[in-house]
């Protein structure tokens, strides 16, 4: 019982604090310096490893699709399943996961940092509350970053793709008719419903990871609980969304 007490207290927590934090959008140009930092931080600096993972996953992808498709004939549907599977899947989830390890991880050591050798409560003394200096700006820029950077990963897993495609002897599709084949079955609804998820994701992990770090407590041993803690929960949150986003968004 007590456990379930704690779990709800700690969602009902997060509801709240996104809901201060939303409250004081009237004072975001305030924030903007900051949020732009945020942006910087975790949307352009991971870029490099979204690119590189997204660039191995389509080759994966395929390798995969290629190997089996041919014994039926149909290579030619290479270039459809890739990009079915980045656009609906893989591409908004991987860049999640993504964010959660590096994004996230980062912010919840900062601000468990931050609450457990008091700044926070230093802010609070000043005026200054958490919600508009802390969270609102990092919610802010991952709702900036998070399409930019599916939309960077699901190209370039694309790109992937169609180097192996052209590359390897046994597949050997042209870019062309690779590219053919993407966007054959590829609508604007499917790419909308993509970067929607990618949205939802990335304010769920940023969510989790502030309202982790600022309700820290105890000495520098609890920040390390707090980082492994907020990544979990973030794993876990990305991978149920997924489930039900996509029933949802199938549904209607």
């Amino acid at each position: 019982m007590n456990r379930i007490i704690t779990i709800f207290d700690w969602l009902g927590g997060a509801v709240i604090m996104a809901l201060r934090a939303f409250r004081m959008l009237p004072q975001a140009p305030r924030i903007l310096k900051r949020t732009f930092e945020h942006v910087l931080q975790g949307g352009y600096a991971s870029l490099p490893i979204v690119s590189i993972l997204s660039f191995f996953i389509g080759a994966v992808l395929a390798l995969q699709a290629g190997l089996t498709l041919q014994d039926f004939g149909a290579k030619q549907l290479i270039g459809t399943l890739v990009g079915e599977a980045l656009v609906r899947e893989l591409g908004p989830v991987f860049v999640a996961i993504l964010v959660a390890g590096r994004v996230a991880s980062a912010t919840t050591a900062e601000l468990a940092s931050m609450r457990v050798y008091q700044e926070v409560d230093a802010l609070v003394t000043m005026n200054i509350p958490p919600e508009r200096f802390l969270v609102l700006p990092r919610l802010l820029a991952v709702l900036g970053y998070m399409p930019i950077l599916t939309m960077v990963g699901i190209v370039i897993g694309w790109i992937g793709g169609a180097v192996v495609c052209k590359y390897v002897g046994v597949i050997g599709v042209e870019p062309a008719e690779y590219f053919q084949s993407v966007s054959a079955f590829l609508t604007t609804q499917k790419m909308v419903d993509s970067l929607l998820k990618a949205e939802i994701f990335g304010f769920v992990i940023i969510l989790i990871a502030c309202n982790t770090g600022l309700r820290t407590k105890g000495g520098p041993r609890e920040i390390g609980f707090a980082v492994t803690n907020s990544v979990v929960y973030s794993l876990i949150a990305i991978l149920g969304l997924d489930y039900f986003i996509t029933k949802a968004l199938g549904a209607s």
